[in-house]
């Protein structure tokens, strides 16, 4: 049986990116991502849930993620 897996979050940065470079020279950034939900209860109150989420860039993606983001930038990923 065939399986298809994809996401799309989107959200803002909880902390700045850290651009690094592994020992075969590819760029990588580790992003911190706070996701908000909000939704109502079987009572019928507002309730708000926040989902954090660790991402982890390669290559070009994460230069240009270091060079233009920053803590609390909005980004949608998906992957």
């Amino acid at each position: 049986m065939a399986s298809f897996n994809r996401v799309i979050l989107m959200g803002n940065l909880t902390r700045d990116p850290e651009l690094k470079y592994i020992p075969s020279g590819m760029a990588v950034t580790e992003i911190g991502l706070a996701v908000n939900d909000r939704r109502k209860t079987a009572n019928g109150e507002w309730v708000e849930e926040t989902t954090f989420v660790d991402v982890t860039l390669w290559a070009r993606t994460a230069e240009v993620a270091s060079e233009y983001l920053s803590k609390g930038s909005p980004v949608l990923i998906e992957g």
